[in-house]
């Protein structure tokens, strides 16, 4: 079977990662959009648009499953994207991993985009399933473009920047970007000692497999990982190779779990599918 994997840029690389450790047997197609990127400052129609595209060619490579692993193209177009393609073909969003980071008895903050802080979609997210905690909602700028591009430095500035402004009482950061587990290392080394990372892309991974029309046979056997840019056949940018997970999904092999985690980081094992309209979670 084949998942294939949609987002503008480097986001895809945790969730694709944990796909490959938890069913190696699986093929992952991996969409990204070079041309477009980043689409956290695009508009509706243009990511609606994009991802349709993406959708469309994943299909068209038999694709089993698709899964988009970015908060910003969950926000602005899953339940559309959902209302084209299912349920002959299950779409799958991410959810930022607010609910097991309350019932943790944490205080919470929530480091995301700039666009999906000012969301309906998180507001609501909070809303649901932070049952009542205080939560602070932390706009990163520029961080997840930092990491696309490989950019260590400016990824420690806007590290620095989002840890100056995250009160010292959060000892629980929810990354609510599919960009930030990426440098998990270094966000815990920006946070009061003893915070925790919450990341939702294996409890993604997890919603994935479950969703799948068939059960993934484990056979010994690693698939492949196919990569399309913005519609034309590829590979990985060299960005990916900056970080553990991309490398390991470069060179096609298997993924080990020590590659997808930081030290102190929680991905949560039931994933909370995004509410949509008809739906609660």
């Amino acid at each position: 079977m084949k998942v294939a994997l949609i987002d503008s840029g480097l986001g895809l690389l945790s969730t694709a990662g944990w796909l490959r450790h938890l069913a190696p047997e699986l093929d992952l197609l991996l969409l990204m959009d070079p041309d477009g990127a980043p689409w956290g400052s695009q508009s509706t129609p243009f990511i609606t648009d994009r991802l349709f595209s993406a959708a469309r060619s994943a299909l068209k490579q038999d694709a089993d499953a698709i899964v988009v692993p970015c908060n910003t193209a969950t926000v602005t177009a899953i339940d559309v994207l959902r209302g084209e393609f299912e349920p002959g073909v299950p779409v799958i969003g991410t959810v930022p991993a607010v609910k097991p980071a309350a019932a943790a008895g944490r205080s919470i903050a929530v480091w995301a985009t700039v666009r999906t802080t000012e969301s309906s979609y998180q507001a609501r997210l909070i809303a649901d399933f932070a049952n009542g905690k205080p939560v602070e909602q932390i706009a990163c700028p520029g961080l997840a473009e930092a990491i696309d591009h490989g950019d260590v430095d400016a990824a420690s500035k806007a590290i620095d920047d989002a840890a100056s402004r995250t009160p010292s009482h959060c000892d629980a950061v929810v990354l609510g970007c599919t960009h930030y587990p990426l440098v998990a290392p270094e966000i815990l080394r920006r946070l009061r000692a003893g915070a925790t990372l919450y990341d939702s892309a294996e409890a993604v991974a997890r919603q994935t497999l479950r969703r799948l029309p068939q059960p993934v046979v484990s056979d010994g056997t690693v698939g492949g990982v196919d990569v399309m840019l913005s519609g034309r056949a590829g590979d990985l940018p060299a960005s990916a190779h900056a970080y553990p997970v991309g490398r390991s999904l470069a060179t096609g092999g298997r993924i080990s779990r020590e590659a997808l985690l930081a030290e102190r980081t929680e991905t949560p094992a039931l994933g909370v599918r995004l509410p949509q309209r008809t739906e609660t979670a």
